[in-house]
Formats: structure tokens, C-alpha cells, sequence
């Protein structure tokens, strides 16, 4: 299994603080945000780690993390010439996944790992996502929901009904993902959406969403990365 944390994206959300640095270098409670992705791939057993992010910035990254050795993994980088969607930044790493198995953190989630367990029977060509239904604005995410004959994803709905979980920013894939990717068509927000990627494996039957009951928080606003600051800290 390889592991890729994905730290694009320009942290407008966060500005004036990411007008100084990039987004998930900024400290969550007493360690920069970046670590939090990476050591939740550690505790999933997974040490050989791609990080894609902007060329602006990819040099602190390297700078700060180095090879991984630091920090029990072995690193790789990759640089995103330009924003374009969650999926989009996951292409890059084709090369790098190979034909193994994939899991993918965005590189703002805060998750207790303690409370990520993979399913014992995820079959080979199978994807997985983890819902968290306990969010307190669910339009923020990629939501799942379901009716008695089907289910399906939306990207940031205004309208949550039969909503049964928000999907967190930890993903599993099989290698066929970017096959998948490769045939995408971009959305009205001109992004390559990782909803979609997920609606793929839904329409299949395979994908697994496992709820996640554990905490949860994405740090990309101000109210959300105080509030995992203060999970942090109280964990602590």
C-alpha cells in the first residue's frame, strides 16, 4: 500500500495567514498540519509516502520533512502545475502508486487514528471511503446519501436530505483509479471532483463507506482549525 497526502490548493479560506505560508505548514495546536496526514498514514502501516503540491511551495516542504527519514517514512514529492481538483492532484502519482493500493489524506484532515480501522475484507479492486455523520455544516464536503433502491455522492449539497454521512478526506483505491481519473470530465467548478471518482466504485458496487466515529475536521477554515487545534490539544 503507498500513501499520498495531497497539499495543493491556495488556503484562500485562511488568508491573511496563507499570504505568509502555505496552508499545511501552518501549526495545528503544537505541530504544523502536515504531520497530522502523515503520521495517520503511519498508523495504517504505510511509510512509503507521496506528497503533491503546489511548485511555489514544494520547497518548504522539502525543506522542513526531507527524505522522511525523520519521521520513520520514506518520502517522495510531486509538484501540481495547476489547481485542479482533488482527482486531478491524485493523477499525478500514477507513476509513483503503481499497480499497488492507494490511500489518500488531504493534507488539511485531522483525524483520531485510534478510530481508523480498515475493512478486513476490502477485496483487491475495491475502493473505500469513511463517512463521518456527527458535522456540523455537512454542505462543506462530499456528501453520501441514500434512498431504499440506491445510493449516491454529492459535492457540497445545499439540500442534506436522506444524507447519511459526510465523506472524510481519507480515501483507499485500487490502482485502476486512474483509469478511472483519466475519464473524467470537469465539473461546473472546472475541477476534476473526487466525488466523482467515488460515484465511479458506487455504481460498480465497489465501495465500501464504513462510518468513522472517531474525531473528524478538515483545518482549512479558521473555526475549523481552532477546533482541531483544541481536539489536538485536549488529546494531548
Amino acid at each position: 500500500m503507498k500513501g499520498v497526502i495531497l497539499c495543493g490548493g491556495n488556503g484562500t479560506r485562511l488568508k491573511p495567514l496563507t499570504s505568509i505560508v502555505n496552508k499545511h505548514l501552518l501549526g495545528v495546536y503544537d505541530k504544523p498540519m502536515v504531520i497530522y496526514p502523515l503520521e495517520t498514514l503511519k498508523s495504517l502501516g504505510i511509510k512509503n509516502i507521496l506528497i503533491v503540491s503546489g511548485g511555489e511551495h514544494i520547497g518548504w516542504f522539502t525543506e522542513f520533512l526531507g527524505d522522511g527519514s525523520a519521521y520513520g517514512v520514506e518520502l517522495t514529492y510531486k509538484v501540481q502545475k495547476s489547481a485542479g481538483g482533488i482527482a486531478g492532484a491524485l493523477a499525478l502519482a500514477k507513476d509513483f502508486v503503481g499497480q499497488d493500493k492507494v490511500t489518500v489524506v488531504l493534507g488539511d484532515n485531522i483525524f483520531d487514528n485510534s478510530k481508523i480501522k480498515i475493512p478486513k475484507d476490502l477485496k483487491k479492486d475495491e475502493a473505500c471511503v469513511f463517512l463521518a455523520n456527527r458535522v456540523d455544516d455537512m454542505r462543506r464536503f462530499g456528501v453520501l446519501f441514500a434512498t431504499k433502491d440506491k445510493k449516491w455522492i454529492i459535492e457540497k449539497p445545499k439540500d442534506l436530505k436522506n444524507a447519511l454521512g459526510a465523506i472524510t478526506g481519507l480515501y483507499i483505491y485500487p490502482p485502476n483509479v486512474f483509469d478511472v481519473i483519466k475519464k473524467l470530465k470537469p465539473s461546473l467548478r472546472g475541477e476534476l471532483e473526487i466525488s466523482d471518482v467515488n460515484n465511479h466504485y458506487l455504481s460498480k458496487g465497489l465501495l465500501c463507506n464504513p462510518e468513522f466515529n472517531g474525531f473528524w475536521s478538515d483545518a482549512g477554515t479558521f473555526e475549523s482549525l481552532a477546533k482541531a487545534s483544541e481536539w489536538v490539544k485536549k488529546s494531548r
